[in-house]
């Protein structure tokens, strides 16, 4: 089966394509650097043709509020034109778990809802991966919540996963049947926000005080207990926090 992975050389994608590659897949990686740009549709016919299936997990170089806009909506109806034309019959996405309930403020997540929008109303079979807050992000997580008397955290509850965890996910998801909706994945661990970030400063002899705020948010976008929590139903990677900072020192 021929899958290109938008996005293909990143964090996730360059897993996702290993992976794909080792169960005996055709994994295309498709990006500015090697050709394929979504958001001009440079390259997208020739690298959609005899694709079966396309996996974006690509992200927005910035986050300014109107150019992280054009970039899902402009990439993504790029990409589901060209899709459509190459008849290909699986598109996969990567999303974040709380899509709905992030968006105050947030202009990023707000973004990702426009291109969940576009590709459920596409007519093209789709699946939709929504991934917890990755074990890898948390040191930048940290740094939009630092302030001059340290870093604000909510005390909310948080269910981080392994990037390899999300990898496998879409993997499996890539290869099967559309679900035409969404699927959730989280950590196999429940932790508290702040009290995660603290150690996560701390194994980096990072000094700076942890402050529980109620009132900080996720870039911007207000918090309750359970926002970044996955729905009943997710399933859960594999990967222990504590094992994966052990692999950091």
């Amino acid at each position: 089966m021929k899958v290109v992975v938008i996005g293909g050389t990143g964090l996730i994608g360059s897993k996702l394509v290993g992976r794909l590659a080792d169960q005996g897949h055709e994994a295309i990686a498709a990006s500015p650097s090697t050709g394929v740009n979504a958001s001009t549709g440079e390259g997208l016919a020739e690298v959609l043709q005899g694709a079966s299936v396309v996996v974006d997990v690509s992200n927005a170089p910035s986050w300014e509020e109107e150019a992280v806009m054009s970039f899902f909506r402009t990439g993504t109806t790029n990409l589901l034109k060209a899709e459509a034309e190459a008849g290909v019959q699986h598109h996969v996405v990567l999303s974040i778990v709380g899509t709905e309930r992030l968006q105050e403020k947030n202009s990023y997540i707000r973004a990702k809802h426009v291109q969940e929008n576009l590709i459920k109303t596409s007519g093209i079979p789709y699946s939709i991966v929504r991934a917890t807050q990755f074990f890898e992000l948390l040191g930048m997580l940290a740094e939009a919540e630092a302030r001059d008397d340290g870093v604000h955290v909510a005390p909310v509850k948080i269910r981080p996963i392994h990037a390899d965890d999300v990898a496998a996910a879409i993997a499996c998801v890539a290869v099967g049947t559309p679900v035409n909706g969404t699927i959730e994945v989280a950590g196999p661990e429940e932790f508290r926000f702040d009290e995660l970030i603290r150690e996560t400063l701390s194994a980096k002899n990072d000094s700076r005080t942890v402050v529980p705020d109620p009132g900080a948010g996720y870039f911007g976008a207000p918090l309750e207990e359970t926002t970044l929590l996955p729905a009943a139903g997710a399933g859960f990677g594999e990967n222990r926090y504590a094992d994966w900072l052990a692999q950091q020192k």
